[in-house]
């Protein structure tokens, strides 16, 4: 059971990091484009790796 939880919030961090990175490479116009701003990163990050 705690297993199970440690690895969920190993997996849920990686998929955070693996989209702040993504969205970082991302330039102003681009974000724009999707419709977030460079400080929405965290945010939509957190919220990607939710799913």
């Amino acid at each position: 059971m705690i297993l199970a939880q440690i690895l969920r919030a190993y997996q849920q961090w990686r998929r955070y990091n693996q989209s702040l990175r993504e969205l970082g490479r991302l330039g102003d116009r681009e974000l724009s484009d999707i419709g977030i701003t460079r400080s929405d990163i965290p945010r939509v990050a957190w919220e990607n790796s939710e799913r």
